[in-house]
Order: structure tokens, then sequence, then C-alpha cells
């Protein structure tokens, strides 16, 4: 117990007074990114408990401690590796927490931490207002309110609709009793729009390559999730008149549209004639199947092709999708297409010589060309850190760790069938990965930071040669 100060020199208050003591210590939130951090730590904290409960096993033994914690930090950052089978290894109530776990993960804790706000006080503080801002990514604090409702509608509306259609699939097509039916196509439904990619077959979706109900469906609601909800709002409010749409919409969408493309693309082209993915299917079947496996590294994590029979160039192809991810404010993680995109135009912008970087009819401010630098370059700097790290504590290939490291970065969940193998150091350095890949390296930065400086004066400028 910390012992309480000695009263200070001179007149005492009278016995019975009520009298305030400072404590040595305080420990406060002084930054909204903080309170995100924490909100993420204590739910996965919260999730790692319940899943070392006897009932959350299929045997009824305990699980683990590294086994509830990454599941649990997998579920919470919708990334969806697992050290462990899914349907064989967890109960129903399991199944059930790590699907709860991936919702609370994918709208963010801070979106329902305002919703909970509302519906009991009706009224929003002005720190859980900041605090809210900081996890929705909305773009004025006015808009908080209005943001977190549509938000939490939009998600379920959406993995309603998936859920139904699953479902549906599952009890028609594949003779599922109707339970089972509505429960297989509710947990996939949360899974794909949040980005999750936990399913309950050992080989993911892999049976259902050549279904376009199941992989479609699949693929549209990781898709919608992904967008990010500033997107999705305005394009339901001005779908019609595009020339209206802000810069973050046509980034967006832009650069989603042309990895998706591209990526159906390279992985006709690559695999193809491939025995143990492409190969096998006919023509549909093989379009289908590349376009699926374009959708899924952007942070989904499902797959319908075996990724250890992929070809290493594919690999690479994958990487590379997986370390962007999907667009701001999504379920989706890595360091999103908007980054990429700013920095496209940012990159042009130098190349013909001009002073400001334009979008369209607007400018660039350079604090956002800051961030989407400092990102990347974060990211990069992760990523090989952790690349190096794992080669040194596991006797795998440089291919097969850095696939496993962007995966756990991206939170995509996709993997060459390593994870388990990693060993307790490995699994925890993936559970970092995943925490700070699903709250961004610069939101985990400025809540380290726990004071900002503003600089009163600017020094001389002096050029430096670059390149």
């Amino acid at each position: 117990m910390w012992p309480l100060p000695k009263p200070a020199p001179g007149p005492q208050p009278p016995d019975g007074a009520v009298v305030s003591v400072r404590l040595p210590f305080s420990f406060r939130f002084q930054h909204p990114a903080q309170v995100v951090v924490a909100g993420f730590g204590l739910v996965i904290a919260a999730g790692t408990l319940l899943l070392t409960l006897p009932v959350a096993t299929a045997s009824g033994e305990p699980a683990g401690w590294m086994a509830a914690l990454f599941t649990s930090t997998s579920a919470v950052c919708v990334t969806g590796l697992a050290v462990v089978d899914t349907e064989t290894h967890w109960s129903a109530f399991g199944e059930v927490v790590i699907a709860g776990l991936v919702q609370v993960g994918g709208l963010g804790i801070m979106t329902l931490a305002t919703l909970f706000t509302l519906l009991v006080s009706g009224r929003l503080g002005l720190r859980a207002r900041i605090a809210a801002q900081a996890e929705t990514k909305a773009l004025s604090m006015g808009d908080v309110r209005r943001v977190v409702r549509k938000v939490v509608l939009f998600s379920l509306l959406c993995e309603s609709v998936a859920a139904a259609v699953l479902a549906a699939r599952f009890l028609i097509g594949y003779g599922e009793p109707f339970g089972r039916a509505l429960y297989l196509g509710a947990f996939h439904a949360v899974s794909a729009f949040n980005n999750a990619g936990f399913a309950l077959w050992p080989d993911s979706l892999v049976r259902f390559v050549a279904d376009p109900w199941i992989c479609l469906t699949v693929a549209f609601a990781c898709i919608v999730g992904g967008l990010g909800f500033p997107v999705v709002f305005e394009l339901a409010r001005a779908w019609r008149r595009p020339r209206t749409w802000s810069v973050l919409t046509r980034i967006t969408l832009g650069t989603s549209l042309a990895l998706l493309l591209l990526g159906t693309g390279v992985f006709l082209a690559t695999e193809w004639s491939n025995p143990g993915t492409l190969g096998r299917l006919d023509d549909p079947g093989k379009v289908l199947a590349a376009f699926f496996t374009a959708v899924m590294p952007r942070s989904a994590g499902f797959n319908t092709l075996d990724i250890t029979q992929l070809y290493p160039s594919s690999w690479l192809a994958t990487d590379l999708l997986m370390f962007i991810g999907g667009g701001s404010a999504g379920t989706a993680g890595g360091i999103k297409v908007t980054t990429i995109g700013l920095l496209a135009f940012v990159v042009w912008a130098e190349m013909r010589g001009e002073s400001r970087v334009n979008v369209g009819r607007r400018r660039l401010p350079d604090t956002t060309q800051r961030q989407a630098v400092t990102i990347t370059t974060l990211g990069v700097a992760l990523v090989g850190l952790a690349t190096y790290l794992l080669l040194a504590l596991t006797p795998h290939g440089l291919d097969v760790v850095l696939f496993e490291v962007i995966s756990a970065f991206g939170t995509a969940g996709m993997t060459t069938g390593i994870t388990a193998s990693l060993g307790t150091a490995g699994h925890l350095l993936l559970v970092v990965l995943m925490f700070i890949g699903r709250i961004g390296p610069l939101t985990l930065g400025s809540a380290l930071a726990l004071n900002t400086r503003a600089r009163h004066y600017e020094l001389p400028e002096e050029r430096v040669i670059v390149g």
C-alpha cells in the first residue's frame, strides 16, 4: 500500500473533516488514441479469459493460455490467423465468443462504447466524442453521434443480408439442417463483413471454390466492409453524382478497383496452368477463384485455393496486396489503399516538378502527405524487423516467414501453414504484429506520445542531396 503523505506544518483541519489526499501517482488518458489502444487491449484480455474456460473447448479441457491469447487477439484484430483448428478445437460457446470478438473488433471499441453511452444517457461528452472520433475516423466531432448510429445499423444490415444468402445456400445446396445452416451463415457473414477470415472448416472455403453463391457473397461482404464507412455513406448519399465525391472516396474506389483488377489478372496469368490451384478448374471457375483470391489478401483472410500450392510469384503478389490492405475507417487492415493512392499522387507531382500535390480540383495538405509517408515507412520498418526476428526464431525460409509476417501486420489472416509451428516466441511476435496492425502504427505512436510540442521558431533551410 502506498504510504500517505505526512501533513504539512501549520493549522490542521478539525476532527471529522474530510481531507483530500493526492496520491503519489495518477493515471489518465491524455490522448484519444490511448483510449483506443487500451480498449482493444482490455477486450483481448477479456476474450482470452473466456477462451480459457473449459466450456470454450470441444474437449472440455481448458485451452492453453497461448492458444487463447492468440485466438482472442486474432479475433479482436479481425485477422483470422489461428494456432488451432477453429471447428474441432473450440466448442459452440468458444465459436460464439470468437464471433463476438470479431464483431467488437470490426466495429471498433470506441464505436460500441459511444453507442452504449448514447443508449444509457442520451448524450455524449466532449472527451468521449474525441475518443470516438479517433476510432470512427469521423471528419468532424459533430458527426460522431450520427456516424456511430449509421455504422452499427449498416454493419448489422450487411451482415444480415450476407447471413441470409449463405444460410439459404447451405440449407438448399448442401442439405444442412435449418439451425446449422443459419449458424454457419451468421458466423461466416460476421467473419466476412469484418474481414476476419475465420471459417468453420479446416480448409477455409476451398470446398466451395466453384460455388458462386458462397464465394461472391463472402467476397462482396469483405469488399463492402473493407471500403470504409465514410466512403460507403458518401456513395449511398451521392452515388449518382460522382463529380461531387470527396478525394477520399475517389482515391479509395479508384485504388481498390485497380488492385482488384490487377490482382485478378496476375493470379489468372500466374496460376492458370498450376494443377494445384487453377489448373483443375474450368474457365469460369478459374475466373471466380482468381477474383476471390485477389479480394481476400486485402485483409479478408479466406481462401478457396490451397495457399501452399501457389507459385512463389503469387505469394509475392499476395504479400503486396496484404500490405496495402483496404480502405480507411473500414474493417480491413494494412496501410490502407488511401495511403498508397496518396503516395502515388505525391510521386506523380514530384516527377512533374510541381510544388503542390493536387487530386482533381483539390490540393492535398502537407500534413496528409507526411502521414502517408510515416505510415508506409513505419509499416515497412515493422515488417522488416519482425521478419528478421521470426527468421532467427524459427527454421522456416524467407518466403513463408515474410508471408506470415505481412499477413499478421495487414490483419489478412492468410497463411502458408506454418502458424502453429512457430513456437511461443513466434506466436507472441505475431500477437504484437496483429495488435499494431489493427490499431495502426500511427495510432500507436500517438498513444505513446503523451505530449505534443508546438515549435515557435523555424530553423534555416538547407537542401540535401536525395538519391
